[in-house]
């Protein structure tokens, strides 16, 4: 079901709450009633981006790709861990947090995605709509759809990237032992840090 743009605020405004209390008390909220959209069970991710000069920079990505939680529980989890748990970066101080956005992705469940051969996969790829998941006989990897746009990539290189996020070499896309998924994303973020909340177009 998709998520309103209150709905999509409240989930943004529950990440930065979450890490804002951890960061100041050591307490995890425990969300208030919310609709039964965002009690539904969803994959979610949080996306934490640092203002530093004129740029924001990724400051901690993760979250569910698969629909195992309801939403606002996966949220809060998610949001700790992209602050606290990212193995990329240190964690979060809270001197950081007036510079950091929030943006809060909300998932559909992955589809598989079949051609007749590995090399087909890029005509079945939207860049821009789609997120990809790959996984091969040593792991697996994600990459949220706003990825390939901020990336400026075209379909093959989305693919290489996310090889390359499993731990495979970029090629391994074209092996039949390897399989593909895509999925979609709502996605909502700060304007500025604590401001105004918009749905992303990508």
């Amino acid at each position: 079901m998709s998520i309103s743009d209150i709905e999509g605020e409240t989930l943004v405004r529950l990440a930065r709450k979450t890490v804002t209390d951890y960061l100041s008390r050591g307490h995890v909220v425990t969300p208030e009633p919310v609709s039964p959209v965002l009690q539904e069970k969803r994959g979610v991710f949080v996306t934490l981006n640092k203002i530093t000069g004129e740029e924001a920079l990724l400051r901690g990505c993760i979250g569910y790709p698969l629909p195992v939680k309801p939403l606002v529980q996966a949220l809060v989890e998610a949001s700790l861990s992209s602050a606290l748990r990212d193995p990329r970066f240190p964690p979060v101080s809270k001197q950081e947090l007036p510079r950091i956005l929030f943006e809060v992705s909300v998932l559909t469940p992955p589809i598989l995605l079949k051609a007749g051969k590995p090399k087909e996969y890029p005509s079945h790829i939207r860049v821009g709509t789609d997120g990809l998941i790959v996984e091969w006989k040593q792991g697996s990897g994600l990459l949220l759809p706003q990825v390939a746009v901020e990336m400026s990539w075209n379909p093959e290189d989305f693919l290489s990237n996310t090889c390359v996020k499993a731990g495979a070499p970029p090629d391994e896309w074209l092996n039949h032992g390897t399989t593909i998924y895509r999925f979609q994303a709502e996605i909502f973020e700060e304007e500025s840090p604590g401001g105004q909340v918009l749905r992303k177009k990508i």
